[in-house]
């Protein structure tokens, strides 16, 4: 019953918004007729009051006056309060029909009105029209208990509505602004994930072009310059150079197809991502770039989720790729110890500096920033700086298993010196 109710309370509040004035003549003229109905009755045996022309005037004045009730809703209480009273005084009988138009008043003021105006209005109206009914002369037969309590409870009645009406509006609009907040966040949010993912996808093309790239220029340099003393070693750093191009291609495939991957079943699978099972390749391609390198394993190895593995090696590759591209360094040195619940890896060289710009310039490039970020990701820590021997060292620490990114992570420091960032 109250479901129904309230859909039919919907209905006419949505035709209200878009006929408001049809809406308020229809209910003036009920009103009104509801007053001159009011205006006939008079208690068993009682004479009514020979004032029907002056009752009139002062009825129609003050349903007249609720036409303004939306602009002017105290004014529609003050012009009804004060017509119904004189209509009393005159020795009209004081029922809810010719209270009409007052309760009609009291409960727009309560809808549109905030609860203080509404208490101070209400109250001020119940107590005139409670003494107007208390000495009117047409219900000295009633008992001053019902001449009091009477009133008092009809007018009561169009405050309590008018105030649920008010509280029920609040509530749907905050409803509504709830629903647009959160139509927003998830607007904000996806566009946030959008933003993450291109992130992801500009890091890991970045370590990929960055990498081979380097490899291919240190190999085609090197070929260039043993062609003519050394053939067949530039027959081989050729053909390794085909490999590392061959390399380049099938990580930039992988990591696009991510872009254009579907649900389809019958879709061709992509290429697990590499890890540390890949350092060998890694090795072998830094090699004939002329790059020596030894990797190193301290403590009993364990298995790393896919996520740390694959830092792992991005973290290896991109330092490598540094002492290539900036280091004067005929060999690296990779250090890999498994420490409790983290692997802590090292990556080094002898060579100076030959750009002379790391200490004027620190962290600054995509390189460095690139690890860094990829550590902090999974939970660990990275530092990049000179040694005190000379040369460059990369050190990061990461969980076994990713945990959210320590506070302690975003205070770690990356000054380069031994090799620039890619």
């Amino acid at each position: 019953m109250s479901t129904s109710l309230e859909r039919y309370t919907d209905r006419f509040e949505q035709y209200a918004d878009r006929h408001p004035r049809i809406v308020d003549v229809a209910v003036v003229l009920a009103l009104m007729g509801c007053a001159a109905l009011g205006s006939n009755l008079t208690l068993p045996g009682a004479d009514p009051p020979d004032q029907d022309r002056t009752a009139m005037v002062l009825m129609g004045v003050s349903c007249l006056a609720l036409l303004n009730y939306r602009s002017h809703p105290r004014t529609a209480v003050v012009v009804t309060a004060i017509c119904t009273v004189i209509v009393i005084g005159l020795g009209y009988l004081l029922t809810p029909l010719l209270l009409g138009p007052v309760m009609a008043a009291l409960y727009w003021l309560a809808t549109l009105s905030d609860r203080k105006t509404t208490r101070a209005f209400g109250v001020t109206v119940m107590a005139a029209l409670t003494v107007a009914s208390a000495i009117s002369d047409s219900m000295d037969r009633l008992s001053l208990v019902l001449r009091t309590i009477g009133p008092f409870f009809w007018l009561l009645l169009p405050l309590a509505a008018g105030t649920m009406t008010r509280l029920r509006r609040a509530y749907l609009a905050s409803v509504q602004a709830r629903a647009e907040h959160a139509e927003r966040t998830r607007e904000e949010e996806a566009r946030l994930r959008v933003t993450e993912e291109r992130m992801r996808i500009a890091r890991d093309l970045h370590d990929v072009v960055a990498h081979h790239l380097a490899l291919a220029n240190a190999q085609a340099g090197t070929a260039a310059h043993l062609a003519l003393t050394s053939p067949e070693q530039t027959k081989k750093i050729l053909t390794d150079l085909t490999g590392t191009t061959s390399s380049a291609l099938r990580e930039l495939k992988a990591t696009l197809g991510l872009l254009r991957r579907n649900d389809d079943p019958a879709s061709a699978s992509l290429e697990p991502s590499p890890g540390l099972a890949r350092l060998p390749e890694l090795v072998s391609a830094c090699a004939s770039a002329g790059l020596t390198v030894t990797v190193t394993t301290t403590g009993e190895p364990r298995p790393l989720s896919p996520g740390v593995d694959l830092t792992a090696f991005r973290i290896v590759q991109e330092a490598l790729t540094n002492v290539t591209k900036h280091a004067a360094a005929d060999s690296a040195h990779v250090r890999l110890a498994y420490s409790g619940s983290r692997l802590l890896i090292t990556v080094s060289n002898d060579g100076p500096d030959t750009t002379g710009t790391h200490d004027a310039a620190p962290s600054r490039g995509f390189g460095l920033m690139g690890m860094r970020e990829r550590a902090h990701t999974i939970g660990g820590e990275l530092r990049a700086g000179p040694r005190p021997e000379g040369g460059f060292e990369v050190t990061t620490a990461l969980p076994l298993q990713p945990s959210a990114p320590a506070t302690a992570a975003a205070a770690a420091t990356d000054v380069p010196a031994g090799g620039e960032e890619s």
